[in-house]
């Protein structure tokens, strides 16, 4: 089934388990406008709540994926008074949130230019596969500006902070190919081969049990900013749920329900363990 939505800056559609964004203004290299990024964001949202949709493929119209925020739009003015500003940025962070923690596996597709907010996108996809000319950078210290939703955050987090200063403060654009050495993005392909490796990733990622897929995204995600014992925590939570998933639910002290049937029907367990806390300690 084949499904799509209207947007003026941004394309949207599902091709059976599969929704495709594209950003969709070429003519300025895929530049993050205000109004294409609120779509973005509606487009997050939409593919956050169907439950059809396993995977989700971000790319650029053109030859290149996305050159960060439209400069020309901010210099205008367009984001307001220093107040407003940061609540635009705290948007975007939403943004790359929402993006980050959508129970699907996402895939940035990578050509031409992703620098700026472009890389930012590719830092809270799970997988980016980029085309050999693809370049890569965080270009804002030129302009006199900061970045504000992953560059400073999520970069350390991904390739250490001595390189995460290099990238921010010389500004460089950098190959893929370094881009795949510092395990910022996952492969390089030929130019002409990158729909047909994405495609490959798809197939691969469909043999695969979901709902283990969805679980490894957020315990990976979820783990890497904790302590390595809450971390832990998580991952033994995730195994036990791996188990009642395949089938070995029961456990031989676990009332299975009895507690909710109890409150429903007021018998059973709640009329036991209700009587026994309700005043327990309580003066």
């Amino acid at each position: 089934m084949e499904s799509t939505a209207v947007f003026e800056q941004l394309l949207y559609e599902e091709r059976g388990d599969v929704a495709y964004l594209t950003l969709n203004r070429p003519e300025a290299r895929n530049a993050l406008s205000m109004r294409l990024s609120d779509e973005l964001v509606a487009a997050i949202e939409r593919v956050r709540v169907t439950s059809e949709l396993k995977f989700a493929v971000i790319r650029g119209a053109g030859d290149n994926f996305c050159v960060g925020d439209d400069l020309k739009e901010m210099a205008e003015g367009a984001w307001g008074d220093a107040n407003e500003y940061l609540h635009r940025v705290r948007h975007y962070q939403n943004m790359a949130y929402a993006l980050e923690e959508l129970d699907k596996i996402t895939i940035a597709a990578v050509d031409g230019f992703a620098v700026g907010g472009g890389l930012e996108v590719t830092m809270a996809c799970d997988f980016v596969i980029a085309t050999e000319r693809a370049r890569w950078g965080m270009p804002e210290v030129d302009t006199g500006i900061t970045p504000g939703w992953g560059g400073t955050t999520r970069l350390p987090r991904l390739i250490g902070r001595r390189l995460a200063k290099e990238i921010n403060m010389i500004g460089a654009l950098h190959s893929a190919r370094r881009a795949v050495e510092l395990t910022l993005w996952n492969r390089v392909v030929p130019n002409n081969g990158l729909d047909a490796e994405v495609d490959k990733l798809l197939d691969v990622l469909r043999t695969k049990n979901q709902q283990t897929l969805r679980q490894l995204k957020l315990i990976i995600n979820k783990g890497v900013e904790a302590d390595l014992y809450t971390a832990q925590g998580f991952e033994a939570l995730s195994a036990g749920f791996s188990a009642a998933a395949n089938g070995w639910w029961r456990i031989p002290d676990h009332d299975q329900g009895a507690g909710l049937e109890g409150f429903v029907n007021k018998d059973g367990t709640w009329t036991t363990r209700r009587p026994a806390a309700i005043d327990f300690w309580a003066d």
